[in-house]
């Protein structure tokens, strides 16, 4: 992990999900990179071991994205301990478990629904304000791969993927007289306890055939672009999507 880009040094970022998985990962990107990260997970032992693991200013929060109420009471107690929130990655999200249209039963679809999208939208609304009232911040939705090209057995996660990044293009246009940037990162297929859950060890390994540059994705390689977005760096950029998906789908304009 290069920490010699301190590009966000005294930035204080919020990770949802940051627990484990992806999530983890880029809260210790974030922090290698001199910010402070509030590391917010619905467990409260997975969010103290990834705060153990930062060197530096860190905080964590035991919080679950889909009870609104207690997810903005924790995003608001925590940004008062640290200071008002400039980078919120909203990465907290459940797998599809290559279901069927028939096996998606309502139970099923809702929580994806809660998890996915309405608790990225509620704890975007949670940091908007203090954004606004410094006139700076940087919102990154984690998209998917998927979303671009679409899902066989996982349309519900999908589809909850896409609203992700229409959140990015509504809020970027709303937000932007603010100097609040929203993007969004979609990664190809990742290997983590989640992908493994949904698809099996040998999809995954098998996917490295499928695509054009002959490997699956790192951690890293989606933790760099999400470091890469909450920098100055990308002060002009906004609206838009970034996959590392090492050319698994192509996107033309």
């Amino acid at each position: 992990m290069d920490s010699s880009d301190n590009s966000i040094d005294s930035r204080v970022a919020l990770v949802t999900g940051a627990g484990g998985g992806m999530g983890r990962h880029h809260a210790l990107m974030l922090a290698s990179r001199g910010a402070a990260v509030i590391v917010l997970d619905r467990f409260r032992d997975a969010a103290d071991e990834t705060a153990d693991m930062i060197d530096g200013k860190t905080l964590a929060v035991a919080a679950d994205v889909t009870d609104v109420p207690a997810l903005q009471a924790a995003i608001a107690d925590a940004a008062k301990q640290t200071g008002p929130i400039d980078i919120l990655v909203n990465n907290a999200g459940i797998g599809g478990q290559g279901l069927a249209i028939e096996d998606i039963d309502e139970a099923t679809f809702d929580a994806m629904v809660a998890v996915n999208m309405k608790g990225s939208f509620f704890a975007t609304q949670a940091v908007v304000p203090g954004m606004k009232e410094k006139r700076y911040g940087k919102i990154i939705n984690i998209s998917s791969n998927f979303a671009m090209g679409g899902a066989a057995f996982a349309s519900h996660y999908a589809a909850c993927k896409s609203a992700l990044s229409g959140f990015v293009k509504s809020w970027a246009r709303e937000l932007a007289p603010w100097n609040i940037a929203v993007n969004a990162v979609a990664p190809g297929i990742i290997e983590t306890d989640m992908t493994l859950s949904s698809i099996g060890k040998e999809r995954i390994d098998g996917m490295a055939d499928e695509i054009p540059m002959g490997r699956i994705g790192t951690l890293d390689d989606i933790s760099w672009a999400v470091a890469w977005l909450a920098s100055e760096e990308t002060d002009f950029m906004t609206g838009q999507v970034l996959s590392p998906n090492g050319g698994a789908t192509i996107v033309g304009i």
